[in-house]
């Protein structure tokens, strides 16, 4: 057995690995043993929205502001608008934010159900929330807009 320490969004874990007898093979990259680090550069992507599994949610909730807030909008600050569009298809759950709002980057903005699980969506970068496109409860599928933001 080996075991190794994974460091992942800078919490450590320790994990012990089995080697099944026969199923021996060798990596093809050039990571070796020890106690090495690596890292690599974020790819350059802009995503349309970021998600993150949410097991436990404590996000100030607006659940209900969304069915009331899809067609109103809060004027623009300087006429750049981003569209969180929908990642995946799936059903809007709640929404985390109402019109007006001041988010910053990684602020839960909704929940989306997908696959029977819970998906935050997060804001890109920070910015004033100035539409919610669809309410509450609504059915939306991949590249649906969901939320806009200044």
């Amino acid at each position: 057995m080996k075991q190794y320490r994974i460091t992942v969004n800078g919490k450590s874990y320790d994990v012990t690995v089995e080697e099944l007898s026969g199923m021996r093979q060798s990596p093809s990259g050039a990571f070796g043993a020890g106690s090495a680090s690596y890292s690599a550069p974020p790819a350059n992507i802009q995503p349309t929205a970021n998600v993150v599994s949410s097991a436990n949610t404590a996000a100030p909730t607006a659940s209900e502001q969304g069915s009331s807030n899809a067609a109103k909008a809060a004027p623009a600050n300087n006429g750049s608008i981003l569209t969180i569009k929908a990642p995946m298809p799936g059903t809007v759950i709640s929404f985390k934010v109402i019109v007006g709002q001041k988010v910053k980057r990684g602020d839960v903005l909704l929940l989306l159900e997908a696959m029977k699980m819970e998906n935050e969506i997060v804001a890109p970068q920070d910015g004033t929330v100035v539409a919610l496109r669809v309410p509450a409860s609504a059915a939306v599928n991949t590249g649906d807009p969901l939320v806009d933001l200044a």
